[in-house]
């Protein structure tokens, strides 16, 4: 009798633009995606799969338990927190990852970001938008400090290639680059400067570490008042590395200059998350997780996570972190 095709389900195919194609995998299959899954549709549509690709989509141990066909969970993203890896492991579940493919799209971000808050960019348009300007009687007007790039000291808390990209751009742009031990830890590298130090001697902050039970809350309010009056706070890693009402409270009250946020506690956020109440604040620049997102990241995005896929039904061990 001869074997079914494997079933493949994307759950939230939309994460990835229209414009962006996913070709066709090199092995016969049964292809079937949607655009969004919420949790009260995952189980139905989980029903007939071998392999579930998911971006976002939660795939808990209560889930999977209910779905032992599954053999591989593809994520299509490098963070792998929606997918109980501790049950997938026990239950010999292989799921791989996106690694390497926004190397240049979030070091970008992150140095866009750094611009317009040092320049305060964001804060004139929006003097421009409510007459400040037009009822000012000079050719120019000062009303936020503009500070030089150039000369400035960054400080990077994660080293790996996100964090090394942005050290290199940053380092093409005249700065000077730190990165931080992990909070509480001993230095023991060439480079590195013990976490509380690093925020005291940076003039920019940015975040590339994962988010775990360690790193959640990593900067609150005792680590922002650690940081100088006129340093920027840069989060494109994981929204809860920092501690959302903290940082606008720093905000308001001057104890920093200004911060650029890519990521969310919860996503998409609403008006109750404390950044989007704040939305208004001149020195406060918000973006919807779109920093890993430029057309070229996306389109090797698709191709390592088709790589994956046909790899592992090959028989071969690719991006594999479980």
């Amino acid at each position: 009798m001869p074997q079914s095709l494997p079933n493949v389900v994307f759950l939230d195919r939309a994460t990835i633009p229209a414009h962006v194609p996913v070709r066709t995998l090199n092995f016969p299959h049964h292809w079937v995606e949607y655009d969004y899954t919420s949790p009260l549709q995952v189980e139905e549509r989980l029903q007939d799969a071998d392999i579930v690709i998911s971006n976002k989509v939660v795939l808990n141990a209560d889930i999977l338990n209910k779905h032992p066909k599954i053999k591989l969970i593809a994520v299509s993203a490098t963070g792998t927190n929606n997918v109980d890896l501790d049950y997938c492991r026990q239950q010999q579940i292989a799921v791989c990852n996106i690694q390497g493919y926004a190397t240049q799209s979030v070091p970008e971000h992150v140095i866009a970001m750094i611009f317009a808050l040092k320049r305060n960019l964001f804060a004139y348009h929006q003097d421009i938008a409510q007459g400040v300007w037009q009822r000012d009687k000079q050719f120019c007007f000062f009303t936020h400090p503009i500070t030089d790039i150039a000369g400035s000291t960054i400080a990077i808390v994660g080293s790996g290639n996100l964090g090394q990209g942005v050290a290199t751009l940053a380092r093409a742009l005249g700065m000077q680059v730190i990165f931080t031990a992990r909070k509480g830890e001993l230095v023991n590298k060439q480079g590195y400067v013990p976490f509380a130090q690093a925020l005291q001697q940076a003039d920019i902050v940015s975040l590339h570490c994962p988010l775990t039970e360690s790193t959640t809350n990593l900067i609150g309010s005792a680590e922002l008042q650690l940081m100088k009056s006129t340093a920027v706070l840069i989060n494109t890693g994981r929204g809860g590395l920092v501690n959302e009402s903290d940082l606008i409270e720093a905000l308001k009250l001057g104890e920093i200059a200004g911060a650029g946020v890519d990521v969310f506690t919860q996503e998409p956020a609403d008006n109750s998350n404390p950044l989007l109440a704040n939305i208004s604040l001149p020195n406060l620049l918000l973006t919807p997780h779109v920093a890993w997102g430029s057309d070229s990241a996306l389109q090797r995005l698709v191709e390592i996570l088709c790589d994956n896929i046909e790899q592992f039904v090959a028989g071969k061990s690719v991006n594999r972190v479980v």
